[in-house]
């Protein structure tokens, strides 16, 4: 994919909210900051600690990457609350 194709695509996201499917297939809206727990220690953040993510961005192979406490971070770290 080439930056064209990235920023097209981009245009349509919002570093403000986050579409999930919940375990019982709905589809929910949510608006940062929201609430997150650490799967395990990554960075300064300890396992099971609850944090806030207060962004939510994408890397240029189309990764999700929440920023937490200012430093981003891949979403597979964290489930949400």
């Amino acid at each position: 994919m080439n930056e064209e194709q990235l920023a097209e695509i981009l245009k349509y996201s919002s570093p403000n909210t986050l579409y999930i499917v919940t375990w019982n297939n709905l589809l929910k809206l949510l608006f940062c900051p929201f609430e997150v727990v650490v799967k395990h220690p990554i960075g300064d953040l300890n396992e099971g600690e609850k944090v806030l993510v207060e962004a939510v961005k994408v890397t240029a192979e189309i990764k999700t990457v929440f920023i937490v406490k200012g430093r981003a971070y891949f979403y597979y770290h964290f489930e949400i609350v």
